[in-house]
């Protein structure tokens, strides 16, 4: 039974990201920097509260790779299922906020999406639209 690509859930697309940003590594030394924000995730309470004190805030992108390029200091990236899904409040507050800053910011669904934004990112191609990324 082969699963439809609807169903295919967020950390799996996450997942198909990573694995061919490490097989781009020769073409784009850079994209070793690239790194997940575990934000997200069912925690217990105490284990929730710990997090907190170190830090951990709601909303913050999924993947990060801390590389200037085409006048932006680094690219962050919001990861949603191929079929789309809800960007939280939290979510566009740290995007604009980030967008704001100097970085380029994008909410991809699927890793299609996401690799595409980063091949074009990395080839100085530029930036998606603030607009279309929040």
């Amino acid at each position: 039974m082969t699963r439809s690509l609807s169903l295919v859930p967020e950390d799996f697309e996450q997942e198909l990201v990573l694995r061919w940003a490490a097989g781009q590594t020769a073409t784009w030394p850079e994209l070793v920097l690239l790194y997940h924000v575990p934000n997200g995730g069912k925690r217990g309470k105490r284990e929730a509260e710990k997090l907190k004190r170190m830090g951990v805030k709601p909303g913050v992108p999924d993947l990060c790779l801390p590389v200037a390029r085409g006048g932006f200091h680094g690219l962050y990236v919001e990861m949603k299922r191929a079929d789309g899904g809800r960007v939280s409040s939290e979510q566009r507050a740290w995007l604009a906020a980030l967008h704001a800053a100097g970085h380029c910011v994008a909410v991809c669904e699927g890793h299609e999406q996401a690799i595409a934004v980063l091949r074009d990112y990395l080839a100085a191609d530029g930036c998606p639209e603030m607009e279309e990324a929040a």
